[in-house]
């Protein structure tokens, strides 16, 4: 087993930056700028978002089954991934001066281009991660420091493209892609393969047969979808319920910067307490804070600052703690250096699904409600809230539920 110093943690980590720094201007910023830029219809352009997403989220599990088929360590898929990104992310916010049918052939491609760099680099970066190591003290700090590295990723995301152009987005991005990968590649640590992994279809399905990765599975699903409806729902909850609008950038730095400040705290405590009762104290501290939110109302500042504060902290929690509960339940398996890829694949498209479903459950449920963008309905306001607030409150207390009767104590 591999001895990570603090520098090998931040030789590793600083991948994530760049990680977190091309996903959310994709899923934040796109359909904006293709609306302005090229006059795609809003329709046609989230028609396009779906069939790109769609396929990207079904790819993963086999790219995660082939990377661990290709009996290399995981670098050779971080080399893969690198001319993908950088090119994927130029061509999407780049593009030439084209309309209509050409313009959407040229939407399509360069989503799919960068969608498959960003699959592929994630499941191989997170794949390296588990096997690293499988001490308790180092796994926790491990992916802590990865997902530190990743939230600073978003907040810059989110605070460069107020000062400066996209333009200076793509060179910091395609800089800071090409830093840390040196820094990956060249100081990181390397765990090696061993064994034969499973290829094909019983590879893909291998880590299904886990009875611990089920449990966690399940958790996983579950507080995904938790904590994904909210962040569907941010806008119009800042928008019209708070009516809080030109604040809304700023809440979301305050709620990333808590998660970031309160990684140490869960790593103290996973050490301690074990990843899965750390995990299951912030579920509690973010149901806590984060049900008063179906109390707020217009001009709630102060109160909704707070919620972001408290929430943000136990956000940290589910950043750092299921990646490395995941590679407990890899090592427990003995599938260290065989199946990290398929295992990863599977987590990948759940986390996108989670997406999928949020939007899925959340914006439906809002209409038949009575809720409409832009609305001062009283009715659809207080729809506006359960959604928010309260759906959440009860999916995360589900999850809480199943990780409290999970057998994942002692792994």
């Amino acid at each position: 087993m591999i001895a990570l110093s603090r520098s090998a943690l931040w030789h590793y980590g600083v991948f994530g930056l760049p990680l977190a720094l091309v996903a959310l201007p994709i899923y934040v910023y796109v359909p904006q700028y293709y609306a302005s830029q090229t006059g795609l219809s809003l329709a046609m352009i989230g028609a396009i978002l779906l069939v790109a997403r769609v396929l990207d989220a079904f790819i993963d599990p086999l790219i995660g089954v082939w990377l661990d088929s290709r009996k290399r360590d995981y670098a050779h898929g971080i080399l893969l991934a690198l001319p993908l990104l950088a090119l994927g992310f130029i061509a999407l916010f780049h593009p030439p001066a084209l309309f209509g049918l050409r313009a959407m052939t040229w939407f399509l491609a360069s989503l799919i281009v960068v969608y498959l760099g960003f699959s592929l680099a994630s499941i191989a970066y997170q794949s390296w991660g588990a096997a690293l190591t499988q001490a308790r003290e180092q796994r926790t700090s491990l992916t802590a420091v990865r997902e530190v590295c990743a939230l600073l990723g978003v907040i810059i995301a989110a605070a460069l493209p107020t000062f400066t152009s996209i333009s200076f987005l793509s060179v910091f991005f395609v800089a800071s892609l090409l830093i840390s990968a040196y820094f990956l590649l060249h100081r990181a640590p390397r765990a090696a393969f061993i064994g034969n992994p499973v290829v094909g279809w019983a590879g893909l399905l291998r880590p299904l047969r886990n009875v611990h990765f089920r449990w966690l599975f399940a958790v996983f699903m579950l507080n995904g979808i938790a904590a994904a409806i909210p962040a569907t729902l941010f806008v119009f909850f800042a928008q019209d319920r708070l009516q809080l609008a030109p604040y809304a950038g700023g809440f979301l730095i305050l709620y990333f910067l808590a998660a970031a400040l309160a990684m140490p705290l869960w790593v103290a405590i996973a050490k301690r307490k074990g990843e899965k009762h750390a995990w299951l104290f912030a579920m509690g501290l973010a149901i806590a804070s984060f049900v008063w939110a179906y109390l707020l109302g217009a001009g709630d500042i102060t109160g909704f600052a707070a919620i972001c504060l408290l929430s943000g902290a136990a956000l940290g929690a589910d950043l750092a703690l299921p990646p490395a509960l995941l590679a407990a339940v890899i090592g427990h398996a003995r599938h260290v250096g065989q199946h990290e890829g398929a295992y990863f694949g599977l987590w990948n498209w759940a986390t996108k699904l989670n997406l999928a479903l949020a939007a899925g459950i959340s914006l439906p449920l809002l209409q038949w409600l009575g809720y409409q963008n832009g609305t001062t309905d009283a009715v659809g306001l207080h729809a506006l809230a359960v959604a928010y607030a309260l759906l959440p409150c009860l999916l995360k207390l589900c999850a809480a539920y199943v990780l409290w009767r999970a057998p994942l104590n002692g792994i």
